[in-house]
């Protein structure tokens, strides 16, 4: 099978967990790669870190220029007008290095999706319509771009969520970010929700807040 290539990050011993980190718009699995020693998780935690990249295709809102995208952006209006399609079968094939961490013998609940801006909107969608638990989804500075199409699947209908937005975001509104929340805690989903005086970006105390979260979902029954 043709797996979205990836940045790959092991432990110093055998893998018990993985994240998988989804980039944003016109950046690639690299993008992500620093934040990993300033998580300062636990010596013991055995987590892989996957960092895939997303293909590079025309994207619309900027002038048809071909760059590293998950799905092509078609307007910036409110609530993004994108490829569906195309977001779809980028969240389809995560699903599938989802299922090699699986056959590589980590449970699916000590899997943790995790996305930036665009990524987030993959995450979202890969997330909440796998058809096994996972540990957690990591929502960073994003949107539910497709709440209106998604097929949720009940194995993670208990999903922990936590989503975290910038309050000066100008190029994701934080708007967004509530909107999601607003969503999935109509849908049943209790997503905890957390702002910083930021832009679109990641701050020194939202990179605490996800070690903290990392940690409670991957090594709570430890």
């Amino acid at each position: 099978m043709d797996y979205l290539p990836a940045l790959l990050i092991e432990p110093s011993q055998t893998a018990t967990a993985s994240v998988i980190w989804l980039h944003g718009l016109g950046a690639d699995g690299h993008d992500f790669e620093p934040i990993v020693p300033e998580l300062k998780l636990p010596t013991t935690a055995a987590i892989r870190f996957i960092f895939p990249h997303a293909p590079a295709i025309p994207v619309t809102i900027n002038g048809g220029y071909v760059m590293p995208a998950w799905y092509d952006i078609l307007a910036m209006d409110i609530d993004r007008k994108v490829d569906v399609k195309q977001l779809e079968a980028s969240a389809q094939a995560v699903a599938q290095l989802i299922d090699r961490e699986l056959e590589k013998g980590i449970p699916s609940e000590r899997i943790v999706l995790a996305g930036f801006s665009q990524g987030g909107a993959v995450a979202y969608q890969t997330a909440l319509s796998y058809p096994k638990p996972l540990g957690g989804l990591l929502a960073l500075s994003t949107y539910f771009a497709t709440a209106d199409t998604i097929q949720f699947n009940a194995a993670n209908q208990n999903l922990p969520i936590a989503i975290f937005h910038g309050s000066q975001d100008s190029v994701v509104p934080e708007s967004l970010g509530k909107k999601a929340q607003q969503r999935l805690q109509a849908l049943g989903y209790t997503p905890e929700y957390f702002s910083y005086a930021m832009e679109h970006s990641v701050s020194a105390a939202e990179v605490q807040d996800l070690a903290r979260f990392i940690q409670q979902w991957l090594f709570k029954a430890e």
